[in-house]
């Protein structure tokens, strides 16, 4: 699935895979840390959502995991998300974009 981009009150939110589970939110988390070298500052895990914080180029991102509305991405400050929030949360998904559609082709080859 590719990652969808909503802006919502001046911030934008991009929806990496509404029909996400856990497996694929861990899978995401670990191309975020081994791709882009990201580290995970705060984890809140609860029985049905999990809310990680990150920083991208010096801004404060959120990868959020409910098992009710998938996966997705936005700025930590999202009502007060600035236009470099906003970017960083686009480059990211696009990121994204591009690796989970290499791993998913790599699993229809094997």
């Amino acid at each position: 699935m590719c990652p969808v981009l909503h802006t919502h009150d001046g911030f934008t939110e991009a929806v990496i895979d509404e029909d996400g589970g856990l497996k694929r939110f861990y899978e995401v988390a670990n191309l975020l840390t081994e791709g882009l070298k990201v580290r995970f500052s705060s984890k809140l895990d609860d029985f049905d959502s999990l809310i990680w914080d990150f920083k991208y180029k010096g801004q404060p991102l959120i990868l959020h995991y409910n098992i009710y509305t998938g996966i997705c991405l936005y700025p930590k400050q999202a009502k007060k998300a600035i236009e470099r929030d906003n970017k960083a949360v686009e480059e990211v998904a696009g990121y994204l974009e591009s690796r989970l559609l290499i791993n998913t082709a790599r699993k229809f080859i094997s």
